[in-house]
C-alpha cells in the first residue's frame, strides 16, 4: 500500500520537529521558542483551571511539552520542551516522541505541563527519560479556540499531567507509548 504524500509530509515535519539545532544562534533561539512556549501553556492552564497555578507552585518542578502528530489506526507525534525544577530553578531542555495504535483519526498540534509532585521523580525524568501510555478522548480546536475532552493515563501517580489541545481534530482512542529524552544539543 502506498502512503498519501500528506502523510509523508506530516511525519516529514516530525522528523525535522526533533532534528538537532545548527549552531549557537539556532540553540539560543530555539531555547527562547521553547521557554516562550512554555509560558504560553502555563498562562493557557491557569486560565483555564486556577487553581492549579497553586499546585504548580508548591510542587518539585514542571514540564512543558509541544508536539505535532497525525493518527489514522496508527500515528506518531514530536515535539520539544522544557522541564523546570524549582529547587535548582534550573531548565532542561527535552524531546518527546509517541508511536500510537488504536480507533482513532487525528491531526493536532497540542501542548501538555506535567506537574512533577516530588523531587525524585522528576531527577528520574531528566536524567533517564520517562515513557507514559494510554489516552483517548475527542477534540476539536484552531488557533486555540474549540472544545476538548481529553484524557491522558500514566504510569505513576507521582507526575499530573495537563492535555490543551491547540489546534486539530481527534476522535477516538488508542494505545500510545510516549518517550521523554534530553535535547543533547540544547543542554
Amino acid at each position: 500500500m502506498k502512503a498519501p504524500a500528506s502523510m509523508i509530509g506530516v511525519f516529514a515535519a516530525i522528523a525535522l520537529a526533533a532534528a538537532p539545532g545548527a549552531g549557537a544562534a539556532d540553540v539560543q533561539t530555539e531555547r527562547a521558542e521553547i521557554q516562550k512556549m512554555c509560558q504560553d501553556a502555563l498562562a493557557a492552564l491557569y486560565k483555564e483551571r486556577p487553581e492549579l497555578k497553586a499546585q504548580v507552585a508548591k510542587s518539585a518542578g514542571y514540564g512543558c511539552f509541544s508536539s505535532f502528530g497525525f493518527t489514522l489506526l496508527l500515528g506518531g507525534a514530536g515535539g520539544q520542551g522544557l522541564v523546570h525544577n524549582h529547587a535548582t530553578n534550573k531548565d532542561t531542555y527535552m524531546n518527546m516522541g509517541q508511536a500510537s495504535l488504536g480507533v482513532e483519526i487525528a491531526l493536532k498540534e497540542y501542548r501538555e505541563v506535567l506537574v512533577f509532585k516530588d523531587r525524585n521523580t522528576l531527577e528520574k525524568f531528566v536524567d533517564s527519560g520517562w515513557e507514559f501510555s494510554g489516552g483517548g478522548g475527542a477534540s476539536a480546536a484552531l488557533q486555540g479556540k474549540g472544545g476538548a475532552l481529553e484524557q491522558t493515563s500514566a504510569a505513576t501517580e507521582a507526575i499530573a499531567i495537563y492535555p490543551i489541545a491547540r489546534t486539530g481534530v481527534s476522535a477516538g482512542g488508542s494505545a500510545a507509548g510516549r518517550k521523554y529524552w534530553r535535547a543533547q544539543d540544547l543542554n
